[in-house]
C-alpha cells in the first residue's frame, strides 16, 4: 500500500479546499486500484461535488439549517456554535473511498474532491491518502 500525508492551512475561515490536483497527483503513476482519503478531525469532512459554481454557498447553506451556530449544543468549548464542527463528520463523513483505473480517480465530469473545514478554531488540517494496487495491477 502507498500512502501520503497533505497538509493543508484553511486558515481562521471556514473553508471548502479543493483537493483534486493534489489526489490526482498522488495516483498518476498508478495502475487500478482503490484509493482511500481520510480527514483524521473530529470536525472536517470530505465531499464529492460541483465547486465554482455556487454549490459551495449551497452548502454552507444547508449545514447552516441543519446544524445551526446559534443552537445550545452540550459541547460547546471554543468560538461560539463549536459543538456543530463536532456534528458534521455525521453529515459529511471523513473518509472516502474511490476506484482508480489507469493511474486516474473515476470521477464525473463535474465532481472536484474537497475538504469542508467549517472550524475556524483549527487552521491546520491533514489529509490522509492510501492507495492499494489491484491484484491484477
Amino acid at each position: 500500500m502507498k500512502s501520503a500525508r497533505l497538509r493543508l492551512d484553511t486558515g481562521a475561515r471556514r473553508a471548502i479546499v479543493d483537493i483534486t490536483g493534489e489526489v490526482a497527483a498522488f495516483v498518476r503513476a498508478e495502475t487500478d486500484g482503490l484509493l482511500n482519503i481520510s480527514v483524521p478531525h473530529a470536525t472536517a469532512g470530505l465531499v464529492l461535488m460541483e465547486l465554482g459554481s455556487g454549490s459551495e454557498q449551497d452548502l454552507w447553506d444547508r449545514l447552516g439549517f441543519l446544524l445551526p451556530k446559534d443552537h445550545h449544543y452540550v459541547h460547546h468549548h471554543g468560538t461560539p456554535g463549536h459543538g456543530a464542527d463536532h456534528l458534521l463528520p455525521a453529515f459529511i463523513s471523513p473518509t472516502l473511498t474511490l476506484p482508480v483505473f489507469g493511474g486516474r480517480v473515476s470521477l464525473g465530469t463535474w465532481q472536484s474532491i474537497a475538504l469542508v473545514d467549517p472550524n475556524v478554531d483549527n487552521p491546520h488540517r491533514e489529509v490522509v491518502l492510501a492507495f492499494l494496487r489491484s491484484a491484477d495491477g
